[in-house]
This record gives C-alpha cells, structure tokens and sequence, in this order.
C-alpha cells in the first residue's frame, strides 16, 4: 500500500529529498526507517568522497567521473607534484601516505564515503579506514585484484574458476601463501560490517583500457608492451597457455559508482568480462607494434626482468573468476568483452578508454 501524502511529506523532511529527487548525487542506503508507516530506506546522501590512490589508475579514473559528476572528492597525495596535479584535475589534495594515521582518519570523518585504491596489500592503511569509520554508516570501497585467486602455473593452462561464493571465509578454499595477506585484508574489510560500516571489496580481474587519471596506465598488460618496446620480442611466460579474466576500465569505473549508491555492507564483487591467454594477448601486441611473431620466456628471465611476483603471479598464472553478484545485485552492465580486440584497436592510441 502506498503511503499518505502526510506521511510521505513527513518522512521527506526526516530523509531529506527522495533518491531521484537529487541532482549529480550518490546514495547509499543506511538504516531502515523507523517513522510510522515508512518503507523506505533512510538515504545517506553522499557528497564528499575521499580516494586514497587518486593519482593512481583505478582510483584516478574513478575520482575522474566523480568529479565529472559534480561531487567533492579529496584525494591523498604522497608529493607536491601530486598534489598540484590532482588540483588541476579537480579533486581536492590532501598530503601524506597510507602510513599516516591521523592524515587518514581526519579524511575519512570528513567525507561521506571512502574508496581505498592505493595498495591492495596496506594493511595499516585499512586498518586506519575502519577504526575511522566504525560505527557511523559511511561506505568504504576497498580496491582488490584476482590475482589472489592465481596459481604458480609458470604459463600453464587451467580449468579451474572460481565464483564470489568459493571465496567465502566459511568455505574451503585457501589462497597460494604469497597471496595469503591480501585476502587477510579483504576480509578484514568484509568484517567492518559487522562495526556499522558499509564496507564492500570490488576485486578486479586483468584491466585493460587507458586511465581517465593521472596515471593512464594499468598494470600487466603495460609490462608486456614496455619489455617488447625495449627488446623488440613480446614474450610470454611459459607456453603462454594461462588464462586471465579480464575487464575494461569503463566497465570497472561504472561498477564503482554503482557500489558506492547501493552496495550491501559486507560484499564482494568479482569485476569481470571476458578471459583469454596470455600468449593470445601478447600476440595481439606483437600484431599491434609489429614485431612479428611473440615468444616464449622461462620463467626465470621473467622474473629477472618483472620482478617475482609479477611474473608469477601477475603474468604467469591462471585467474578465471565468475562474478555474478554485481550484474544480479547492482545491475551492472560491462559493455566491452575483448580484451584482444582492445589491444589491436587501442594499445598506442593515447586517449582515455
């Protein structure tokens, strides 16, 4: 039954303006209603985000459309360069590092909500977040990969994947040791709900797609194109027959805003479109740069030029997720689904997207 026009008037001055009353506005459901008759959710409306990462790639891109959106964002910045660049970006500066406890903490009690985007591995910084935080309602959005899903494949091939289900904490599964912290920390943010925080992990697969930030580059992807302009080879570890998920920044950023306007507290989300093989994609970048026919590499040259984990588990694993939860709880709709149609087209063009 429809509420009374006295009730709805009510319950607007007690809410504020109903959801799609808002202009260039996110809201994020906070508590139920108690007021007589009421059915709505109570709105938090959120105005003020603070993004640690905003000069990196995903935090960047995303403070980009938030503030093309017309809300405040506020930014951490390690260095004054930094900070003059996200200022000309339109997003407020804040000085420091994820190892500033004060720093963070006055940011967070000052924003509406916070996206953690710097370092998936910071356990400090998510410690500092979530004791700012407890109790007040305010979304936090913590930034993860899948590759704590990734295997020590050394290039082989898998046909295992792996559903936001299977990562629950009460099930079986347990994550390679060198990716053991990571999840730690996932799960740490996934328990702030339980202290009246409206806390929600995205974990992005392989991204692919130029940064609307100051930073334009992703992650794996780059390394395989910057060693291949360098060596004149692109290479693949192993036979190359490792498979990724993957995901357009587009689609990541969309996924983003959709979490901060209605996340449950205490989710998780797999951002995924699309897979293929790495010798697929460093073919596809070989094809791009035409250098010809990509090679293999042992792991061992891999890790001389990549570093360890990089190579093991950045390029020469396995990491095929499922997400469901975002499309059937959010309504998230990823437009791009190939990755290596991405590389042909787009991998030295310069602008966004």
């Amino acid at each position: 039954m429809e509420q009374s026009d006295a009730s709805s008037s009510s319950c607007i001055r007690l809410h504020g303006a109903r959801p799609q009353q808002r202009h260039k506005s996110l809201h994020a459901p906070y508590i139920a209603c108690e007021h007589r008759g009421c059915k709505q959710a109570l709105w938090r409306l959120i105005v003020r985000v603070f993004v640690t990462g905003a000069s990196g790639y995903i935090g960047g891109s995303v403070a980009d459309r938030l503030v093309e959106a017309g809300h405040e964002v506020i930014g951490l910045a390690r260095t004054e360069n930094r900070a003059k660049a996200l200022r000309a970006s339109g997003v407020a500066p804040v000085l420091g590092t994820l190892d500033d406890r004060e720093t963070l903490t006055r940011a967070a009690h000052t924003a509406d909500a916070v996206i953690n985007a710097a370092d998936s591995d910071h356990r400090g910084a998510v410690e500092t977040l979530t004791d700012a935080l407890a109790g007040t309602g305010k979304t936090l959005l913590h930034a993860s990969g899948s590759s704590i899903v990734g295997d020590d494949a050394r290039g082989e091939a898998t046909e295992q994947t792996f559903t936001e289900a299977a990562l629950s904490p009460a099930g079986s599964w347990q994550p390679e040791p060198d990716k053991a912290p990571r999840v730690a920390i996932d799960r740490l943010v996934l328990a702030a709900a339980e202290r009246g925080i409206r806390s929600t992990v995205l974990c992005s697969s392989l991204i692919y797609g130029h940064g609307y930030g100051i930073s334009r580059d992703s992650v794996q992807l780059p390394r395989l194109a910057n060693q291949a302009r360098k060596s004149g080879v692109v290479r693949y570890i192993g036979t190359g027959s490792n498979i990724w998920s993957t995901v357009h920044i587009d689609d990541v950023i969309d996924l983003y805003v959709l979490a901060l306007e209605s996340a449950p507290p205490g989710s998780f989300y797999f951002a995924e479109n699309g897979e293929a093989s790495f010798a697929t994609m460093a073919q596809a970048i070989a094809d791009n740069l035409g250098l010809g026919t990509a090679q293999s590499w042992d792991i061992d040259s891999a890790i001389q030029e990549w570093g360890y984990e990089p190579a093991v588990y950045a390029l020469g694993s396995n990491s095929r997720v499922r997400g469901t939860r975002a499309r059937d709880q959010l309504g998230w709709k990823p437009q791009h689904d190939s990755v290596t149609d991405w590389i042909r087209r787009r991998l030295t063009v310069t602008e966004p997207g």
